[in-house]
């Protein structure tokens, strides 16, 4: 097969470039599921925007720390609504800067202004570090947030003896639809997704909200069988203080973390032969000698449960507890009935009579 994802599911949380983040897996054979979990809402009229703006015009920055592209082009361009772009620019443009990642110095460089350093993995903290040993006691340093406050930003910045202006350009506010974030969580505890990717760190939070009491089980599916694939390091802390593990590409973009997730999900496929065929198990689908066969749930889990002991025969009983909540035995037979019929391969799901069933391996 050459669509490396084809059978699996991934739920994608972000909101702004969703549809390109869709589109990329989707190229890839992948089923989305499209469940933004934030929001970004711009400040262009905040009044906190406007005033930290004033601070960096009455006390111009020695170092302007610049965390994200659409963070400076929204401050430059509130800044132009308010016959400040030009006083901003200038103070600006006599400041130390640091780009956090190359979208910050995109930004940065389309404005005509000049950025020092950046960090090589992108993150916060290394930031700090660098202005911490560059030295900053007695300067200004204009903080550039990306979505909400980075109180221990600040404070190791003041601990190091420089004023902080904090330069909040957007927040993170609830999908104006919340409806499909409650179904991801759904589809996540149930394993019916393979992997949920997070582009911001703070979506990670917004899903665990979003499940209220059922957060440890998102949490158990994330730590065992649902791929928690993030962007990059910064969006990947918050799972990892959970204790998920996590996949992340070298560098945050969006096609790396794609090709990060096209070589994790497969090594995940259980792979048999089963009467004298070939058998991998994917998130919604089988393959079967190479033919991708998509199965309805509870054909899937009836399958999944076979495939976790091959050769050995589960009773209607222990199937049936694979099925959603008030099925019967008459529900595993049609389920096994549908999943021969799925499958299209004869031998493959055997029954052994007054028992049960099983796959016969190889």
């Amino acid at each position: 097969m050459s669509d490396e994802l084809s059978g699996f599911t991934v739920g994608v949380t972000a909101d702004r470039r969703r549809d390109e983040l869709a589109a990329l897996l989707e190229r890839r054979g992948a089923r989305v599921v499209l469940a933004p979990a934030l929001r970004i809402v711009p400040l262009a009229d905040d009044t906190e925007l406007r005033a930290a703006t004033r601070a960096c015009l009455d006390s111009p920055p020695d170092v302007v720390m610049a965390n994200t592209g659409i963070g400076m082009r929204g401050w430059l361009e509130a800044a132009e609504g308010w016959g400040l772009a030009e006083p901003l620019k200038s103070v600006l443009s006599d400041a130390y800067i640091v780009a956090r990642g190359p979208k910050a110095r995109g930004a940065i460089r389309a404005a005509g202004l000049h950025d020092e350093w950046s960090p090589a993995g992108e993150s916060c903290d290394e930031v700090i570090e660098h202005l911490q040993q560059r030295g900053v006691a007695g300067q200004v340093v204009a903080m550039q947030l990306h979505g909400e406050r980075q109180p221990e930003c600040t404070a190791a910045l003041e601990a190091a003896g420089a004023t902080v202006i904090e330069v909040p350009v957007y927040r993170w506010a609830p999908p104006t639809d919340p409806a499909p974030l409650h179904r991801l969580v759904d589809l996540v505890t149930g394993r019916l997704v393979d992997a949920v990717t997070f582009t911001s760190a703070p979506a990670v939070g917004a899903l665990l909200r979003a499940a209220g009491p059922g957060s440890d089980a998102v949490l158990d599916a994330l730590r065992s069988d649902v791929l928690a694939a993030c962007v990059g390091p910064v969006t990947a802390a918050p799972l990892r203080r959970y204790g998920v593990p996590v996949v992340a590409p070298t560098r945050a973009r969006l096609g790396a973390l794609v090709r990060t997730i096209v070589d994790e999900l497969p090594q995940r496929a259980v792979n048999l032969k089963v009467a004298g065929h070939v058998l991998t198990l994917r998130g919604h689908a089988a393959v079967v000698d190479g033919e991708l066969r998509p199965l309805a749930p509870a054909p899937m889990a009836v399958l999944r449960a076979l495939a976790a002991t091959p050769g050995r025969v589960l009773s209607r009983a222990a199937l049936l507890r694979t099925l959603p909540r008030g099925a019967d035995e008459h529900a595993v037979e049609m389920a096994v009935a549908r999943l021969r019929a799925g499958l299209g391969a004869p031998g493959v799901v055997q029954t052994v009579v007054k028992r049960g069933y099983r796959l016969p391996i190889d």
